[in-house]
Parts: C-alpha cells; structure tokens; sequence
C-alpha cells in the first residue's frame, strides 16, 4: 500500500471508527458470501423479467450511428411516485431533484437489421407499465423519462446519444426482445447512518442543457478544494481483501450533497455548490459492483469499502 495515501494525523482520530467498521465490513462480506452461495445473478438475488413490447424510438449516437430502443414494460419492475405534472415541476425545480425517481431496466445492446437492411444497435429498456401508460398521455413526464433513460444508457455503456429522437409509428419494437435479470434488492452506494435517505448505486450525472454552463460546472469542480481523507488496506501486510477509504466533509450535512463515482481503480468525489472535489487513482483494481460508502451525519465523515479483485484474477488480465 502507498503510504502517501495515508493521512498520519487523521489515523488516530479515526481509529475508533476504523474498527467498528471493518467489523460491520466483515459481516457484510460473510452476507454476501451467503447471497453468492444461495444463487442469482454474481452473488446477487434477482427476478427474471420478460419485457413486453411498448413504443420504438429511433436516434442516433453522436458519431452518426443508427441506434434504436426499445421502450417495453413489466410488471417486476417497480411504478414511481404518481406525480402530477405541477409537482413534477415543483420537483426539478427543488434543490434536490434527485426525490423523484424512474425505475428502470437496461438491457445489453443487441445488433440487428432495420428496415432498409443496414445495421444498427438496439437497447430495450423496461419499466412499469401504469408509467408507460403515464408518459403517453403527459408531454412533460415523456421529455423527462427519455432525457434520464438515454442518461442512463450512456453511463452504462459509455455512450453518446443525440437528442432528436422521432417514434416508429408502425411498430413497438425491434429485434427479439431478451429476458433481464434485475435486483429483487439493492444495496445504496451511499447511506446516511443516521437516516433512511440513500442514494442510488448508479448515479449517472444530469446532462446539462446547455454545454456552456456545464463547461462552467466542470471548472468550479475542479477549483473546489480536495477533502482531508485517509485509506488503509485490511489485511495490513500483504495483499488487501479490500481498501477502506475515509474521507472528512465537514462541510456536508448529507449524503444527498455528495456524488460518488468508482471506476475499476479510480475514486472520483463531487459535492453540490462545489464544496469539495476530489480525484484519485488506486493501486488496486475494485470489484466495483461491491463497493459501498456510509456517510456518518455527527462526524461528517464518509467511509468507502472497496473490496479488491483477488490477485490471481488480476494476474490473468
């Protein structure tokens, strides 16, 4: 481990907190174990979900490239709030938008022929079929699910989407629609440990608009000063089973504030209104689907778990 990621003076103050959590860490490996031993997809409990055919959009990627998906319902998947338009409204015009949200499934890509025989990518997304019903007779609830479903398709699959989206008017659907699998539970990648809020484990970033004031959103992010935080392996000698993060936010009253981001051997942290910015590699590769962060309200303090990938995995990558 690089001891330049340890903090000195934070260790003794945080030590306390350390142990209570790595023993909380341990329980919650020994679950997962559990869920992986008892079935589901990679360890986690699933349903299997057959989408039933809704509406065709036709779009494009940035580069030009023809793109169809889906928009197909379920009754496994979960309706939102029913919401009026006004309080829809009233929503995104809130400090925290993030209360209303859209469950949805994305399915893997899939290749197929569209009418003129030319290739093209299809995606199926699923969802509730009282909001399908909901998007079809309200204007504002159909801009809103398609700006945050091709958010969520390109976060997913490292996409750009353009916006001018037009529907197929002779068909619902293209290609042969694929069975998903989706979460009977899911586990927040943020919690505050005095409250029921959470965030979700996937946290695409809002596409902004206008692409000057996300120009702007990006250089305020990066002016923002980096939080005081420390990162210790366990175990502490040899190679680590996961590494443990504990980043101060004094500034932050809840995990609502803060977006948290994982990749494979990165951590990257932004707060609302630009309080903290923080970007930084790791030197292990994650198992990213198992991190997880707690966000303690008294001590300001957020504590990543991120297990790492076995050695032996690594070494055959």
């Amino acid at each position: 481990m690089d001891s330049s990621l340890l903090d000195a003076e934070e260790k003794d103050n945080t030590l306390t907190l350390q142990n209570e959590f790595l023993r909380h860490l341990l329980l919650t490996q020994d679950s997962m174990k559990q869920e992986r031993s008892a079935g589901g997809q990679e360890g986690i409990p699933t349903v299997v979900i057959k989408p039933c055919p809704g509406m065709c959009m036709k779009t494009r990627t940035v580069n030009g490239e023809k793109v169809f998906i889906n928009i197909c319902y379920s009754e496994n998947v979960p309706e939102p709030k029913d919401l009026t338009d006004d309080e829809l409204l009233k929503v995104l015009e809130s400090e925290d938008p993030t209360k209303f949200r859209i469950p949805m499934s994305i399915g893997e890509p899939h290749a197929e022929l569209d009418k003129s025989g030319g290739g093209c990518t299809v995606y199926d997304v699923v969802i509730n079929p009282n909001f399908l019903n909901k998007i079809n007779t309200s204007e504002l609830f159909k801009t809103f699910f398609l700006t945050i479903m091709c958010e969520g398709i390109e976060s997913k699959y490292d996409v750009l989407l353009k916006r001018d989206w037009i529907f197929l008017k002779n068909r619902k659907s293209l290609g042969k629609l694929a069975e998903q699998h989706i979460r009977t539970k899911s586990t927040p990648l943020i919690v505050d440990m005095e409250s029921t809020n959470q965030l979700p484990a996937e946290q695409p970033e809002k596409r902004n608009l206008i692409e000057e004031i996300q120009k702007q959103d990006e250089e305020l992010n990066k002016k923002a000063p980096e939080p005081i935080f420390s990162i210790i392996q366990e175990p502490v000698e040899g190679y680590p089973e996961y590494l443990v993060a504990e980043i101060s936010l004094p500034e932050i009253k809840t995990a609502q504030s803060v977006t948290l981001k994982l990749g494979e051997d990165r951590l990257l942290l932004t707060t609302r209104s630009h309080v903290y910015y923080m970007d930084i590699f790791l030197p292990y590769d994650l198992v990213q689907d198992d991190c997880g962060a707690q966000f303690d309200k008294e001590s300001k303090v957020l504590t990543v778990t991120m297990p790492v990938k076995p050695k032996e995995i690594v070494q055959q990558i």
